[in-house]
């Protein structure tokens, strides 16, 4: 047994197989807050419709966070939004919450995110790569108790809200990283499992990988030579189709934007488009 498997036995208990096996992050680090804009209006979106099967798989998703202690049930809510189910590759349905109008209500945080170019050139270049992978990680996260029912959701039996922070919410990204700035700013190796440990902090070992010598990281592959670019990417780029409004010339330009480095004297060959975009 090498190294990264007596680890990964040792500290057992900082992986998670199922929400049961989640005890969620400790609040002295960081919990969720839902502040509003002065004079902000609630908004209770009315239920709308759903198809058959997919209300079935919702409802069996609520259930399982019910169980898991993330949701209680909401009484006389002043925000409450609609579920808007997402289907995904392996025809599973991903239980997402229409959070819009609490959204436009929130002021933004701007606690810095990490640029991903700084991240992909610091990591690459390297003989082995260990990655890992939080649990369900937003939901590790406690809601704090004040704005719990600012969460609220409707279904057809019942409305909930999260003691969890859930996916959706404008600056969930941004509390997430400070949880991960403040928990590992200074970890590195088998110190980074005590801290885990420590906090509460659960790990998925579905997504953990250790002592591999190649990796996808941020949509680029990463290994002993360097960067390399993901052809997959360069596919969907090529078979887009032809961007007919400027969010749509936005949009190509954000993924072509994303694999620059690649691409030789970009900005010239695409002033022609920026031009225009930049006088509106």
């Amino acid at each position: 047994m090498d190294r990264a498997d007596k680890a990964f036995e040792e500290y057992e208990d900082i992986f998670a197989w199922s929400y049961q096996d989640m005890l969620g992050l400790d609040t002295a680090i960081v919990e969720h807050k839902l502040p509003l804009i002065p004079n902000a209006i609630p908004v209770r979106q009315q239920l709308r419709r759903m198809k058959p099967e997919a209300a079935l798989k919702i409802k069996e998703e609520v259930e399982k966070q019910r169980k898991a202690g993330f949701l209680a049930v909401a009484k006389y809510p002043q925000w409450v939004a609609n579920i808007v189910p997402v289907l995904k590759k392996d025809e599973k349905v991903r239980m997402c919450v229409n959070y819009r109008e609490l959204n436009r209500a929130s002021p933004k945080d701007n606690f810095h995110l990490p640029h991903i170019d700084l991240l992909v050139n610091n990591t690459a270049q390297h003989s082995y790569y260990s990655f890992m992978d939080g649990f369900s990680g937003y939901n590790q996260i406690r809601m704090a108790p004040e704005d719990k029912e600012k969460t609220t959701f409707i279904t057809t039996w019942g409305t909930f809200c999260y003691k969890v922070m859930p996916f959706g919410l404008k600056n969930a990204g941004a509390t997430y990283q400070r949880a991960m700035v403040t928990l590992f700013y200074n970890m590195m190796h088998k110190e980074l499992f005590e801290r885990l440990r420590k906090y509460w902090l659960r790990l998925n070992p579905a997504k953990c990988t250790s002592g591999v010598k190649t990796r996808m990281l941020l949509g680029f592959i990463v290994n002993e030579r360097g960067i390399e670019l993901d052809l997959d990417k360069v596919k969907v780029i090529r078979n887009m189709s032809a961007p007919k409004t400027e969010k749509e010339v936005r949009g190509f330009l954000g993924r072509v934007n994303y694999i620059a480095r690649f691409i030789s004297q970009l900005t010239a060959t695409y002033s022609p488009i920026f031009k225009p975009l930049r006088k509106n």
